[in-house]
C-alpha cells in the first residue's frame, strides 16, 4: 500500500496528469491509481517527489521493491489495455468490499485497523486492558509534561506520525469511522472526552 498523505497523493497525481508511468491507464479521479515510492520507506526511502511516481493498481502491486530493478521494470512499457481484464477483477473486489465495510459501518463494528489498546474478537473491538493503560498513559503524558512528539514515540517505540495518529483516534472515544462519515461504534471507549479534547487543542 502507499502510505502518503492525500495531500502528497493528490500533488504526484496531477504532476503525473492521474496516468500510470508504466501502462498509460489514466483516471482524471484518481481511481485505481497508487502513488508508490521507488525506494521503498521499509527500506529508509522518502517522500521526495523524484522519490514517488503513479502507478494503476496492478502495476503498483507487482512493481519489485529494489530500485534498479524498478527503473527497468518502469522503463518496460506495456499497453494499459491488455491489463482491463484484470482490473475490472480488482474493481469488482474493491467494489464488493466497500459495500461490506459500509454495512458493518452502519453497525457500528469497527472496518480499519485495529489501534492500539483493543483486539479484533468476532469482529467485535473488544478492550485489551494493559494496551488500553498504555494508551491513557500516553495521553495523560502527552498532555501534562513538555515532552516532546519525537521522544514520546521512542518512549513508546512507535513512529512520530504513528502516536499523532493514536492521539487523534476518535475509536478511543467509542465512535467508528468509515468514508469521512463517523458514527458511536458498540465497543467501550477508553479515554474520557475532556482528555481527549483537551490533547487535540495541545495537538
Amino acid at each position: 500500500m502507499n502510505n502518503v498523505s492525500q495531500e502528497l497523493k493528490n500533488k504526484i497525481l496531477k504532476r503525473d496528469n492521474n496516468t500510470c508511468q508504466k501502462c498509460g491507464f489514466t483516471n482524471s479521479n484518481g481511481e485505481g491509481l497508487e502513488v508508490h515510492h521507488i525506494h521503498p520507506k521499509i527500506f529508509a526511502g522518502d517522500e521526495d517527489d523524484l522519490n514517488l511516481v503513479t502507478l494503476c493498481s496492478i502495476c503498483h502491486s507487482h512493481a519489485p521493491d529494489n530500485k534498479k530493478d524498478f527503473l527497468e521494470f518502469i522503463s518496460d512499457k506495456i499497453d494499459g489495455k491488455i491489463l482491463e481484464t484484470f482490473r475490472k477483477s480488482d474493481y469488482s473486489i474493491s467494489k464488493r468490499t466497500k459495500l461490506g465495510m459500509a454495512a458493518s459501518f452502519k453497525q457500528g463494528l469497527h472496518v480499519t485497523r485495529v489501534p492500539k489498546g483493543y483486539r479484533l474478537t468476532d469482529k467485535k473491538l473488544m478492550v485489551d486492558e494493559q494496551e488500553a493503560e498504555q494508551v491513557r498513559e500516553i495521553f495523560k503524558e502527552f498532555l501534562e509534561t513538555n515532552i516532546s512528539l519525537t521522544q514520546l514515540a521512542k518512549k513508546n517505540n512507535i513512529t512520530t506520525s504513528g502516536l499523532k495518529k493514536l492521539l487523534k483516534n476518535t475509536t478511543y472515544l467509542g465512535k467508528v469511522k468509515f468514508a469521512k462519515e463517523e458514527t458511536l461504534g458498540e465497543h467501550r471507549a477508553i479515554v474520557d472526552e475532556d482528555l481527549f479534547a483537551k490533547v487535540q487543542e495541545k495537538l
